[in-house]
C-alpha cells in the first residue's frame, strides 16, 4: 500500500504529512484526551453512524498515528465516534490511515479535520488554542486559527492571557540573571536569543517590579506577594532587601547571625534552592556572603546543584555566576552548564572579571552518589577524588585576583558504615586536613576554618542504637574552609 500526501484543511509550514493505508485491529485503537478535539463523545451519534453501518453505508477512513507511549497501539486523530460505532456493530479490525505528522501538533490535526456541519463549538475551539499554545508557545496564532477554523483576532482572545504569562516567565528569567550580573550575551545563549531580543528586554525590566513593591511596601509577606504574582521567592526577597543593610536582611530572613565559628541549624531554608542531592542550608550560604564578601560582589558557584547559592545572592545583593552539569535552560537559566572533566579542566568564562569568592561544595566521596549525574566526581576513586581538588584549586588561581576568597565545604571521609571505630583504616580516610594540604600546595592560604554540623541529617533511632551497640563513629561535621590567594 502505498504512501500518499494530505491535504486536510490544516497548513503546516514546518511540515510534511503522509500517511498510508493499514488494516488495524479496533482493540489497538485508543482516543486519547490530551489530542482530542471536542470536550466529549456524542453516544447519541455514535448509535446513528452503527445504524447506517449496519445498512452498508461506507465512512471516510479514519486518521491514526502510533501512540508514543505506546508503539503497539494507535491514537486516532479523526474518527472518535467511527471507532464507538464500528465496536458497536462487532467490527474486530478496520482499514485506516497511518498519518506522519512530520512535527505538527497533533491536536490541532485532529481539531482541522473537524469540518463539516459538526465542527468544533466556540467553547471547544477556545479550549483547543489554549491547550495547542499551553504544550508549544512557539506555535502562531495564524497556526492555530487555521487549524480551529476561527480568526486569529478570535485566537489572540483566547490566549492573550496564556502569552501574557509566558512572557511574564520569560522576562522573570531575564530579570534575575541581570541582578546576578550575567552578561547579556550570555543571557541570549541561555534563552537561544538574539541579543539583540534580549536589549528589547531590557527597558521592561524597570516597571516589572513596581506591583510587587507595593505590595510588599503594604506589608505583605514575601512568600504570599511571590505566590500572588507566580515570582520566585527568592526574586521577591532580592526586591524587599534591596535597600536593607546585611544586618537588616539576615533579621527580616529570620536567619540568627552566628558570631562564633560553628554554624549550624535545625534545617535549611526551604525558600532557596531546589530539593537537591546534598542540599546545604541557605542560612551558610548567607554567613560566608556576610563575612567575606560585600553587597555587589562577585560570588562564583562551580558546581551549584540545587541553586542555593545564587538564590541567596540575589536576596542578598551579590551577583553570582553559577555552573553545574546538569543543565535545566527553563527552570535555572542562571546556572550555565559546564562539565569539569577529571584532567582535562577549563575555566567556564573568559574576560576580565574576576570573583571576589568562589564558593565550592562539590558532591562528597562516595555519598549519595547513585543520586548524582553521570560524571559527577562522587565516583572517582580517592585518589582521583583528591587529585580533581588540586587541579581545580591550582586553576581557581589563576583566574582570581589577590582579594579572593574560597569558601570550600567537605566533609571527612570515613569508611564507619558497620565498622567499629577501633578497626576503621585510616589510610582510607579523607579528611580536612587533606583538603587543607590541597589548598596550601595549590597556593591558597588558609584564613578560617569553621565548624558546619549536618544538623539537616536525619538519623533513626534503630540506626543510632545499632550504631551504640557496635561502637561506630558516624560523621556529621561539615567543614568550611576560608583562604585567600597566597601572593
Amino acid at each position: 500500500m502505498g504512501v500518499e500526501q494530505l491535504t486536510l484543511g490544516v497548513e503546516a509550514p514546518r511540515s510534511v504529512i503522509s500517511a498510508e493505508r493499514i488494516s488495524v485491529p479496533l482493540s489497538a485503537l485508543v482516543v486519547d484526551p490530551a489530542i482530542y478535539p471536542r470536550e466529549e463523545v456524542d453516544h447519541k451519534r455514535i448509535e446513528r453512524y452503527a445504524a447506517v453501518m449496519r445498512d452498508g453505508v461506507a465512512f471516510p477512513l479514519m486518521h491514526i498515528q502510533i501512540d508514543p507511549t505506546d508503539a503497539a497501539r494507535y491514537r486516532v486523530l479523526d474518527g472518535a465516534h467511527r471507532l464507538g460505532a464500528y465496536r458497536a456493530t462487532g467490527r474486530e479490525a478496520v482499514e485506516a490511515l497511518l498519518v506522519d505528522l512530520n512535527g505538527l501538533d497533533p491536536l490541532l490535526y485532529a481539531a482541522s479535520c473537524q469540518t463539516g456541519p459538526k465542527e468544533l463549538r466556540e467553547v471547544e475551539c477556545r479550549d483547543v488554542a489554549r491547550r495547542a499554545y499551553t504544550a508549544n508557545p512557539d506555535l502562531t496564532s495564524a497556526e492555530i486559527a487555521v487549524a480551529v477554523g476561527r480568526s486569529r483576532d478570535s485566537v489572540d482572545d483566547y490566549i492573550r492571557d496564556l502569552r501574557a504569562a509566558g512572557e511574564l516567565a520569560t522576562d522573570l528569567l531575564i530579570l534575575r540573571m541581570i541582578r546576578l550580573g550575567i552578561p547579556q550575551e550570555r543571557i541570549a545563549a541561555r534563552l537561544d536569543w538574539p541579543q539583540q531580543t534580549v536589549a528589547q528586554h531590557l527597558p521592561e525590566m524597570g516597571a516589572l517590579p513596581f506591583p510587587v513593591n507595593a505590595d510588599l511596601e503594604r506589608g505583605f509577606p514575601a512568600a504570599q506577594v511571590a505566590e500572588k504574582y507566580g515570582w520566585p521567592e527568592p526574586l521577591v526577597w532580592a526586591l524587599g532587601l534591596d535597600s536593607k543593610t546585611d544586618a537588616e536582611r539576615f533579621d527580616l530572613l529570620r536567619w540568627g547571625l552566628r558570631t562564633w565559628d560553628t554554624w549550624g541549624w535545625a534545617d535549611v531554608d526551604a525558600r532557596f534552592g531546589d530539593e537537591w542531592p546534598g542540599r546545604i542550608p541557605a542560612q551558610l550560604v548567607g554567613h560566608a556572603l556576610y563575612y567575606f564578601t560585600r553587597p555587589g560582589d562577585l560570588v562564583f558557584d562551580p558546581m551549584a546543584g540545587g541553586g542555593v547559592v545564587p538564590d541567596v545572592c540575589l536576596a542578598l545583593g551579590r551577583r553570582c555566576w553559577a555552573f553545574d552539569l546538569d543543565d535545566r535552560p527553563e527552570t535555572r537559566p542562571e546556572i550555565e552548564p559546564h562539565v569539569w572533566e577529571s584532567g582535562n579542566l577549563i575555566w567556564p568564562v573568559n574576560g576580565k572579571a574576576k570573583p571576589d569568592l568562589i564558593f565550592f561544595d562539590p558532591p562528597y566521596f562516595d555519598k549519595k552518589d547513585a543520586e548524582y549525574a553521570d560524571g559527577s566526581i562522587s565516583r572517582l576513586s580517592r585518589a582521583d577524588y583528591l587529585q580533581f581538588f588540586a587541579d581545580f584549586c591550582a586553576l581557581a588561581r589563576e583566574h582570581t585576583k589577590p582579594s579572593t576568597r574560597l569558601a570550600f565545604l567537605n566533609a571527612d571521609w570515613r569508611d564507619f558504615q558497620g565498622t567499629a571505630a577501633l578497626d576503621e583504616k585510616p589510610q582510607q580516610n579523607i579528611d580536612v586536613v587533606h583538603y587543607a594540604a590541597i589548598l596550601e600546595a595549590a597556593g591558597w592560604e588558609r584564613t578560617h576554618i569553621i565548624d558546619a554540623p549536618l544538623s539537616s541529617e536525619r538519623f533513626s533511632a534503630g540506626v543510632v542504637k545499632q550504631m551504640q551497640g557496635s561502637r561506630i563513629l558516624g560523621v556529621v561535621r561539615r567543614t568550611l574552609i576560608v583562604a585567600r590567594r597566597r601572593a
